[in-house]
């Protein structure tokens, strides 16, 4: 397909292929944690298209023409695999580029509704609008335990409060406990975050959602799933890591600010230009 980016030299050296994370914004860090945590030989491109964020509003030719441009700049650094770190592209294009594009291209929502239905009968899934609507979360869920019961709550404030970095303010507990009392009614056993940034809420929602309810993080079974491909295809790293190559469409200082956090160390961030290309 051809490169709807602005030309870039690669990022990577050509003896290094990278894993290619990709995001809206901050959220894909919660998968890139895991990727630390359970594949520390692998190196990492991470992509944040915080010009374009939140992407849970967007419409689906919108995310698809997204996501093919960020896919479209991935292989053009050589990257081994992609991860989707982004549940609104998994729900809204991961079958069409995976047909598309000539290396594994991994997504959140699978391994994160089948790691749920294992835990818990009564599911809520807390997501993006779009993702939601998608009912992804809810036909994967039910397809792998047909006995669970599945309720599903947009909660389209959460990305922005995070990317702003609004976590701290009574503002967004207050929300959060608006969003999740429709689940907590119903005496859900499990929440699964349905959005790759809301890991970051998790101490938030903890002062209100009892011990005994679970929460399932998509990223640790999306990164296991990566580690049995890399295994599978014979493309797991026995070298050292190199340090994590952190690009975005958007501010590189707002985004390393932010970022910082939830990160080991200060991140030297990269911005690439997108295109305007109008959606089709």
């Amino acid at each position: 397909m051809q490169n709807r980016f602005t030309p870039a030299p690669p990022f990577q050296s050509d003896k290094v292929h990278k894993i290619g994370v990709f995001d809206s914004g901050v959220g894909g860090l919660t998968v890139l944690q895991e990727i630390y945590r359970q594949l520390p030989h692998e190196s990492v491109l991470y992509f944040g298209d915080t010009a374009r964020v939140p992407y849970g509003t967007r419409s689906a030719a919108e995310i698809l023409h997204f996501t093919r441009q960020t896919l479209d700049w991935m292989v053009s650094q050589r990257v081994k695999m992609a991860i989707v770190a982004c549940n609104t592209s998994s729900a809204l294009a991961l079958d069409t580029v995976r047909n598309e594009y000539d290396l594994p291209i991994l997504g959140v929502v699978l391994p994160g509704a089948r790691a749920a239905a294992r835990l818990g009968r009564r599911i809520g899934v807390i997501a993006t609008p779009a993702t939601v609507n998608s009912n992804a979360y809810l036909r994967a869920i039910e397809e792998a335990n047909p006995l669970a019961q599945v309720w599903q709550v947009a909660c389209p404030e959460f990305v922005p409060l995070i990317e702003t970095n609004r976590l701290a303010e009574p503002y967004t507990l207050a929300i959060a406990k608006a969003y999740l009392q429709p689940l907590l009614d119903r005496s859900v056993d499990t929440i699964v975050y349905g959005c790759t940034h809301y890991p970051h809420l998790e101490p938030i929602l903890r002062q209100f959602v009892p011990m005994s309810v679970q929460f399932v993080n998509p990223a640790i079974a999306v990164v296991a799933a990566a580690a049995r491909e890399l295994n599978l295809l014979g493309l797991q790293s026995h070298l050292l890591a190199q340090p994590t190559t952190f690009v975005v469409s958007g501010n590189p200082a707002q985004f390393a600010q932010l970022a910082t956090q939830w990160l080991p160390t200060q991140p030297s961030v990269q911005q690439i230009i997108l295109p305007t290309v109008p959606v089709s």
